[in-house]
């Protein structure tokens, strides 16, 4: 695995992440009105290594975009550096530049929930495999008179600070719509958590996004001590998982509002998701009545009209239990109406998930982790009759389909090796791999390995 390793030197830089550069002065509040200096930060930087096996698994027939059922084996590495400015006055930007090399297996088709998140889906260009920006933002906060402070850590895209507990912020640029929304202390994270897409997203959530799973927007927050309220607009690309976005504002955006509320005894934080999505999309139902008109196949990318809309809705849960809130649960739930086709993460219309974080104290590793998940996803009955009749996603598409809800359950340990290093074996377990009974289950074993600073 480490011969895979082609590390950019600047992912080498390992500068006290968190600490303003030579020069710069430290900060003690994000009032709105401090020091007009300008405070470069380096935020931290990271290589994550990700091995990954997909054991042969019984297939009666296989099409253009199955899981191999042969069985596969992939490694994808992945380095970012990542820095932010403080320019004062409630004024930050934040630059990531990011690269991502090797594959995922079965060129990550096959899965409405792929098991690698660091992997790029097979999208309409090459992106080549070189360094990209994948955060370019700026963040404003305006602080409300209130004794009550949030302290911010150091951590990518955060510099540290002690703010308002009552704030209203404002984030515009490029950066990913999930940065901000169905965010879950237990399930959050490919490089940190679980692997599996369906576990550190909803996936039901078919948010705006390129292929890099980055796009251009703003969102505005008013956060107060129990409860945030957050809406946001970003651009949708020109096609279903496509590399461009579309310019026409008015029909082709997505739109989302999340109400976060905290209960004060418990801690328990539940997040309420709305969105609407605005895109050049098929019609499963125009698809299919085309296709039997014409004696072939469904096509939905051939009958795209702008404008048509997807909707759906969300709840994602957290528990905290012990250790300061390291042991804790979670859970999420999805519905999205489907009627149109998925069109930029992933093909699901029903999402169910739900696991658990331990912290390692109990047997005397305070830093290790483990986590155990579950997801139950499915579609409705237009996209099935869809990919029955042999129609292609951007990520299904067997030739035919015996429907069933694909079923994922997910463990892995996440060993702390050192002050920088964490390494974590990881175990996926598939039933139904593309909503399909006639094939699998299928069983991905996996190996991480984590170097920050």
């Amino acid at each position: 695995m480490l011969s895979t390793w082609r590390v950019p030197v600047a992912a080498l830089i390992l500068i006290a992440g968190g600490t303003p550069a030579v020069g710069a002065q430290g900060r003690s509040d994000s009032s709105g009105v401090g020091s007009a200096a300008w405070h470069p930060y380096l935020l931290g930087t990271q290589i994550n290594v990700i091995g990954q096996d997909l054991r042969p698994f019984p297939s009666p027939y296989e099409g253009a975009n199955s899981l191999r059922s042969r069985g596969d084996s992939k490694i994808s590495d992945a380095y970012g550096v990542y820095g932010g400015i403080d320019a004062g006055h409630g004024v930050q930007a934040y630059l990531d530049v990011e690269m991502i090399r090797g594959g995922g297996i079965s060129r990550v088709v096959g899965l409405a929930g792929p098991t690698n998140g660091d992997v790029l889906r097979q999208g309409t260009a090459d992106l080549g495999s070189g360094p990209y920006v994948a955060r370019a933002f700026v963040r404003y906060v305006v602080s409300f008179s209130s004794r009550e402070r949030d302290t911010l850590a150091p951590v990518p895209d955060q510099i540290p600070s002690i703010v308002s507990a009552r704030r209203l912020e404002v984030v515009a640029g490029k950066l990913a719509n999930s940065d901000l929304f169905d965010v879950n202390r237990y399930a959050n994270s490919t490089r940190l958590q679980f692997m599996n897409w369906s576990l550190f997203q909803n996936t039901a959530w078919d948010f705006a996004a390129d292929t890099r799973g980055y796009s251009n927007g703003v969102a505005i927050a008013l956060i107060q001590p129990a409860w945030t309220l957050r809406a946001g607009s970003f651009q949708m690309p020109r096609e279903a998982n496509g590399n461009v976005f579309d310019s026409d504002l008015r029909r082709a955006r997505g739109d989302q509002i999340e109400l976060t509320l905290t209960a004060p005894r418990t801690q328990t934080i539940a997040r309420i998701l709305g969105y609407l999505n605005h895109a050049r999309m098929g019609s499963y139902a125009e698809a299919l009545a085309l296709g039997r008109a014409q004696g072939r196949p469904p096509d939905d990318a051939a009958d795209d009209s702008p404008g048509r809309k997807n909707y759906g809705f969300g709840l994602n849960l957290e528990q905290p239990l012990s250790d300061d809130g390291e042991t804790g649960l979670f859970a999420r739930l999805g519905w999205s109406d489907g009627r149109n086709e998925s069109f930029a993460f992933t093909e699901v219309d029903r999402h169910l998930s739900f696991g658990a974080q331990f912290a390692g104290g109990h047997w005397g590793r305070a830093n290790d982790r483990i986590g155990l998940g579950a997801v139950r996803e499915g579609i409705v009955a237009l996209h099935r009759d869809y990919l029955s009749a042999g129609g292609l996603g951007f990520l299904l598409g067997d030739g035919r389909l015996n429907y069933g809800s694909e079923q994922i359950v997910e463990g892995y340990y996440r060993l702390q090796a050192g002050p920088y290093l964490q390494l974590s074996p990881d175990v996926q377990h598939i039933r139904n791999p593309g909503y399909n009974r006639d094939r699998g289950p299928a069983t991905v074993f996996s190996l991480r390995m984590n170097l920050r600073y």
